[in-house]
């Protein structure tokens, strides 16, 4: 819709990103077209993607953080599945959590005359990064739909959201997950102590991982997971939980490439066993994670060590959150005790409901009446999919 005004622009900047971002792309006309279908795919050296199918005139670009997150990818999944179903044709980049790279992806998408971005921002939390984006945006005209990682900071609640017409935010009520998981991990406790302190010495020693230290969902879940479990031990005349290593006042270990990877919470438990096990006496008896792939790279190194690999060995309790696919896997053969689950195809179905407002030529948050906002904030274009409990 903008490709007449954009196209010497265009030609520049397509140029450019094919030299520098290493793109691969996928085509494919829709059916409300006609049935017929292509495909061209091509790479480059530095391993980013760019995928897209084409069945309109009306062009949505979605910026992902990273598709290496196994989470993200889930609602990359749903959310193709549903713009395609809505006729929209749509650009997907892996911005490979650099803010840089997914900065220049958007000059370039607007360069390109795209009529709507979909973003999931590398740096959470930033209102100085989301008005960075809202003000290019804002000067092509076209709408910006925030999602999953937050816009603003914390206690800086409507800075963006508040001050900017024709943007929208879908994602979670960031504490909701830390509570949830701590109540989980709390009635869990309750029901099974014994059997969970594992040198009989009264009290449960437990190690957390952190996915980001920038990131309030990871400082919500890490904070609430411990309080709450803490809460209803306390409650029940239990002891608080221990952090394992006296000596890390922090309490938590971190991903220090806020990537929330399984390969750092699987390095981070290998070192810890070297030093704690049944045989010392001092063995990490829970396990607490911000996502479940620090989950899953924690059960791998356990299970190297003896644990979690089912009857006739110890089985210690590893909790997440997401739901993912190999989460709810692990969870069915026992190796991993819970997780909370954030729903990829609601949000996905949100996203598309809004892709359509804009496609459609109605008010962005049409049609959303029945989905939570933020009312505490007087918020209503921060739109709240809910979690939810998973235990199999």
């Amino acid at each position: 819709m903008r490709k007449a005004l954009a196209l010497t622009l265009a030609a520049a900047m397509a140029l450019s990103l094919a030299a520098c971002t290493g793109s691969t792309t996928s085509e494919s006309s829709s059916a409300a077209a006609d049935s017929s279908s292509s495909a061209d795919t091509s790479e480059t050296g530095d391993g980013s993607e760019a995928a897209s199918t084409s069945s309109g005139d009306f062009d949505v670009t979605v910026l992902y953080y990273a598709y290496s997150d196994t989470y993200i990818s889930s609602v990359r999944t749903a959310l193709d599945a549903d713009l395609t179903a809505a006729g929209i044709t749509y650009t997907d980049y892996d911005s490979n959590n650099s803010q840089t790279t997914q900065n220049e992806y958007i000059d370039t998408a607007i360069a390109n005359g795209t009529d709507l971005l979909i973003v999931n921002m590398v740096t959470s939390g930033s209102s100085d990064t989301a008005n960075s984006i809202c003000d290019k945006a804002e000067a092509a005209g076209i709408p910006v739909i925030f999602f999953n990682r937050a816009v603003e900071e914390d206690d800086n609640a409507g800075a963006v959201l508040g001050t900017r017409s024709n943007i929208a935010f879908v994602g979670t009520d960031a504490p909701e997950a830390g509570h949830m998981q701590g109540e989980m991990i709390g009635n869990y406790l309750i029901e099974n102590y014994d059997a969970v302190d594992l040198n009989g010495d009264g009290e449960i020693s437990y190690a957390m991982f952190m996915g980001d230290a920038s990131n309030v969902e990871a400082i919500y879940r890490t904070q609430y997971s411990v309080e709450d479990a803490n809460a209803i031990l306390t409650e029940n005349g239990y002891p608080e939980l221990v952090y394992f290593d006296s000596t890390n006042e922090n309490k938590y270990q971190l991903d220090m490439t806020g990537a929330w990877s399984a390969q750092a919470a699987m390095e981070y438990m290998q070192t810890n066993l070297a030093s704690y096990s049944e045989a010392n006496g001092n063995m990490i008896e829970l396990i607490i994670c911000n996502n479940d792939n620090m989950a899953e790279g924690c059960i791998t190194a356990l299970q190297a060590a003896g644990y979690n690999n089912g009857e006739g060995t110890t089985t210690i309790p590893v909790f997440g959150v997401d739901a993912t696919d190999s989460a709810q896997q692990l969870i069915a053969n026992g190796t991993m005790t819970g997780t909370i689950k954030q729903d990829a195809e609601g949000m996905a179905e949100c996203i598309a409901l809004l892709a359509t407002n804009v496609m459609n030529g109605e008010d962005l948050l049409a049609n959303t009446d029945s989905y939570t906002k933020d009312t505490a904030n007087s918020l209503d274009n921060k739109i709240f999919i809910p979690y939810q409990e998973y235990t199999g």
